[in-house]
């Protein structure tokens, strides 16, 4: 029951931007934390990445593949002391090192991902501050990254379509395997696995707006009505009906967000009756009603007054 590909379709999760670059050393590239989800592999040589402090920095060496949550910049460099510099000037200094021998280049990839909303936030507070994946021959992981390399060797018609698609491969690949290997991994990924919760988690997920029940979520793990409710409440830390509030209420203030959709429709989409319906429950949750809690976010936090 494919939970994961729930909250990856709801988080709009996208690659922006992705490139092949080629530096001779010395070499450093400072990245700016304002990216919501950085993911870097080597494909030669090899490469230091550290954020505040380089007495930290891991090493990445071919096939390996880190992703670095936004928060702080962070660092990449031929070694954990180097001087780093912003992309546009590592550009400018490294553009030549593409024709050169390559031997002593470090040849590595970068790429950029957006998500949007709380989903998108919620997805991303899962992970690490960076998560370093080593991968090996016959790894789904380590071949996505080979033709990474090879699609951005050169330029090729539909190239951006591709590069899309792997880019959205890498990321779930790498989603899984952190989850898989880390014993913190999201309640909701972990009962998802369970077929006495993945059944009703995929439910919730996929049809929000359906008016659950608890006895019809029961039936479709198979389980009775009380066995279902403590097994739920064990496993995800709520009941199962305010897990259904607090995942419709997250899609909806996405809505909210985008402004694509009317009032009537996210109430729809959210299993409300009607636009009252939805905008009691929701003032209940958040304390005011959805037109201004939207116009609040709009607007963004206040400005800072000077002297005070």
């Amino acid at each position: 029951m494919d939970v994961l590909q729930d909250h990856l379709a709801c988080a709009r999760a996208s690659g922006g931007v992705f490139a092949r670059s080629v530096a001779q050393p010395p070499w450093g590239l400072r990245l700016p934390g304002t990216i919501q989800l950085t993911a870097h592999t080597v494909v030669q040589g090899r490469a230091w990445l550290w954020l505040d402090d380089h007495t930290s920095a891991i090493e990445l060496t071919p096939g390996d593949l880190a992703l670095v949550r936004g928060g702080p910049d962070h660092h990449i460099a031929h070694e954990a002391r180097a001087t780093c510099i912003p992309p546009e000037r590592f550009r400018e200094l490294h553009t030549d090192d593409q024709h050169a021998d390559l031997r002593n280049a470090t040849v590595f990839l970068c790429g950029a991902y957006r998500f949007a909303g709380d989903v998108g936030q919620g997805l991303i507070r899962t992970l690490p501050p960076i998560l370093l994946l080593r991968t090996a021959t016959g790894d789904p992981l380590h071949d996505v990254i080979a033709m990474l390399s090879r699609e951005l060797s050169g330029p090729a018609p539909g190239q951006q379509t591709v590069l899309d698609r792997l880019l959205d491969v890498l990321l779930v690949l790498a989603m899984r395997a952190c989850f898989e290997q880390n014993p913190t991994a999201p309640a909701w990924y972990r009962a998802a696995g369970d077929s006495r919760l993945g059944p009703a988690l995929h439910a919730i997920h996929s049809d929000p707006g359906h008016p659950w029940t608890v006895p019809e979520l029961a039936a479709l793990s198979r389980l009775s009505r009380p066995a279902f409710a403590r097994h739920f409440e064990r496993a995800l830390g709520q009941p199962p009906l305010q897990y259904l509030t607090e995942w419709r209420m997250t899609l909806a203030r996405d809505h909210l967000r985008t402004g694509e959709l009317t009032l009537a429709q996210i109430a729809d989409r959210t299993g409300y009756t009607s636009p009252n319906a939805f905008a009691a429950a929701f003032r209940r949750h958040h304390g005011q009603p959805p037109g201004q809690w939207r116009q609040t976010e709009l607007a963004g936090p206040p400005e800072p007054i000077h002297g005070t």
